[in-house]
């Protein structure tokens, strides 16, 4: 059997809805259908979860005028929906309740935002399960409570709580073809609780691990992994297989395509995942596995993100510190700050951080409690930096990679702010500026794949 998750562009329409229901006809292996929240329609257009939020907003304001409005909006486009697909059930009613109700929830739960946000997932599960009822295929909706997922008390950060899969497990023993909402679990005290934002693709894994799929499919807009970014690079290539180590990377590093955390269940649970194209369902898409087959190439995928700053320490003879890094790391931890990367030298050390956690209070007393722990010669943080990522398995394997992607980015007269290689050789990071970015990225693309 398999999974399928289906994204918000998947079914942000009663026409993306009628696909996937084709979609689901098509293979009867596909039993676990995961679902997000409806999606644009147009560019211009409102995610029902960005819909949701500002309702939120309005309630915690006690805005009335708003709250009617966001209502409104809310169940308008659910019902544009169901009126699309014929349907003629009392499933409308329920919803229309359910948008409502939110609207009592208490704002000192810390679980209400939570609740607002998992609204849309929860309620375009129960519709999609009442039409592909209506269209002869026997389903039934389920709710993350009787799913089994059962998760950590941190709102918008769920993790699943290890007694979970001997509870999922179970679903093996329904015969219906069962409809999730993606994004959210409940906590032992019952509480909604979200996964962080595109939680779907977490939902999707966990569910494939539990029951042990063949094969978890996560349907988007796309058709699969491209080495390079599309609007970036003019028709990348694509990529028919990758590690899970690689898509790790590529996710982590900007690759939008799939959640990074939602390798890991399927990782753990040796279970594949194949990334389609719901507007395209033929095409083989990327398959994400243990160990690839296809070998030779250096280098799979190249990604890029921005949006980091660096915190640069310096201080002569810092290697014969002990506990320097010890102190730095304590420093961090106290004001909530997490770090993505740390190439360090003999006497400097440079701290990769994003930059939304650096608002000017939060950076002014990083620095007063540096220098007051460490007497630093020098502290200071550097903004503006982006990280172009080069991904492949096979990378250490092949000598000269670092060389000619420094040698690309010379050539276009692009400047190395910093550069940091994992011991694993899995990936090589070069730190640039952020007005560099788009222009380094075609550069290093151009030296492995033109």
């Amino acid at each position: 059997m398999k999974v399928a998750k289906f994204g918000g562009s998947s079914l942000a329409s009663a026409a993306q809805i009628r696909r996937v229901l084709e979609i689901v006809r098509a293979d009867k292996r596909r039993k676990f259908i995961i679902v997000s929240a409806p999606g644009k329609r147009t560019s211009a257009d409102t995610k029902v979860t960005d819909a949701l939020i500002a309702y939120y907003k309005s309630c915690k304001a006690h805005d009335e005028q708003s709250i009617e409005s966001s209502q409104q909006w809310i169940i308008q486009r659910f019902k544009t929906i169901y009126d699309e697909l014929g349907l003629t059930s009392d499933i409308l009613s329920t919803i229309t309740q359910n948008i409502i109700g939110l609207a009592t929830l208490s704002q000192s739960n810390p679980f209400t935002y939570d609740t607002f946000l998992a609204a849309g997932e929860n309620n375009n599960a129960l519709l999609i399960a009442d039409y592909f009822s209506s269209e002869g295929i026997h389903s039934r909706y389920i709710h993350p409570s009787d799913a089994g997922i059962f998760v950590s008390s941190d709102p918008g950060n769920a993790r699943l709580l290890p007694e979970a899969n001997e509870h999922i497990k179970y679903l093996n023993e329904l015969d219906e073809v069962l409809i999730i909402p993606g994004f959210f679990g409940v906590t032992n005290e019952n509480e909604v609780c979200t996964f962080s934002r595109g939680g779907s693709d977490i939902t999707g894994s966990i569910i494939a691990a539990g029951v042990k799929a063949e094969l978890y499919e996560n349907f988007t807009d796309v058709d699969g992994i491209f080495a390079a970014h599309p609007g970036i690079v003019k028709a990348p290539v694509h990529v028919k297989e990758l590690t899970y180590r690689e898509m790790r990377e590529l996710a982590y590093s900007g690759f939008s395509v799939l959640h990074d955390e939602a390798l890991l269940p399927v990782f753990r649970a040796h279970v594949p995942l194949v990334i389609k194209n719901t507007n395209n369902p033929t095409h083989p898409g990327t398959k994400i596995v243990i160990s690839r087959e296809t070998k030779g190439a250096p280098v799979v995928g190249i990604a890029s993100s921005s949006g980091f700053s660096s915190l640069y320490i310096s201080k002569y003879l810092m290697n014969r510190e002990i506990g320097f890094g010890r102190k730095v790391l304590s420093v961090l931890e106290k004001l909530a700050i997490r770090f993505e990367h740390m190439p360090t030298g003999i006497d400097d050390m440079s701290i990769i951080i994003r930059s939304r956690y650096l608002t000017p209070p939060v950076s002014k007393a990083l620095i007063a409690n540096l220098t007051e722990s460490l007497h630093p010669d020098e502290a200071y943080i550097n903004r503006d930096f982006s990280i172009i990522t080069l991904v492949g398995e096979d990378m250490k394997e092949h000598i000269g990679v670092t060389a000619k992607a420094t040698a690309a980015l010379s050539k276009k007269g692009i400047n190395i702010a910093m550069l940091s290689q994992g011991s694993s050789e899995v990936s090589v990071m070069f730190i640039v500026k952020e007005k560099d970015e788009r222009e380094a990225l075609r550069a290093i693309y151009s030296a492995f794949f033109d």
